[in-house]
């Protein structure tokens, strides 16, 4: 088979374990382990391990290896600040309404990780800074494992989620502000138990 598809499909099944949560905060990932649970050698495991680094998905260990990046509260706080910190910046870059591209069709929505992601991306690929949009994928990626968990600490979360996707369809910035202002003070007074609840294994 050739490398490079190897290579991405290896990279594929590790990101996915990532923001599924197969791997614990801080777990060690053993490069021969995952190649024979993969069926793969160990120069592409290493390789989509390089490439998960470079998105911050994966860290290096000191004195060699690699690992999931630990996680606790501040760290998760300031991942959150961060977030909200990306989506008014990509808001304060769209253009007028008209020149705006088409509002998504919700259709299929999915999980409530996987709709965050999609309506953040939405917001920051409407900028006309396109490093808005790449900078919240990373950041999607990043949080995605803790947002697959945020239901079971916080709560009921579809009418939040509603509302979001709604104010982004309707293009409504003042609207968005808001909102996206109660979603990450909601889950920052909740970092500390969204933490604990990450390294849980039930």
């Amino acid at each position: 088979m050739n490398a490079a598809l190897t290579t991405e499909r290896v990279y594929e099944r590790l990101r996915t374990g990532i923001m599924q949560r197969a791997y614990l905060p801080g777990e060690r990932l053993e490069p021969a382990l995952l190649a024979q649970a993969l069926l793969s050698s160990m120069t592409p495991v290493r390789d989509a391990l390089h490439l998960l680094i470079g998105q911050g998905l994966v860290e290096p260990r000191s004195g060699g290896g690699f690992q999931l990046p630990s996680l606790d509260e501040p760290a998760l706080r300031d991942m959150y600040g961060w977030s909200a910190q990306l989506l008014a910046a990509a808001m304060r870059g769209w253009p007028d309404p008209g020149g705006l591209p088409a509002s998504p069709s919700w259709s299929e929505p999915g999980s409530i990780a996987d709709r965050a992601s999609r309506c953040f991306l939405l917001i920051g690929r409407r900028s006309a800074n396109g490093e808005h949009g790449r900078a919240i994928a990373r950041l999607n990626a990043r949080l995605h494992a803790v947002r697959t968990i945020e239901i079971h600490v916080i709560g009921e979360l579809e009418e939040e989620m509603d509302a979001l996707e709604s104010a982004c369809e309707a293009f409504d910035r003042d609207r968005l502000r808001r909102l996206i202002g109660a979603y990450h003070r909601r889950r920052d007074k909740a970092a500390a138990a969204l933490v604990r609840a990450m390294y849980r294994t039930d």
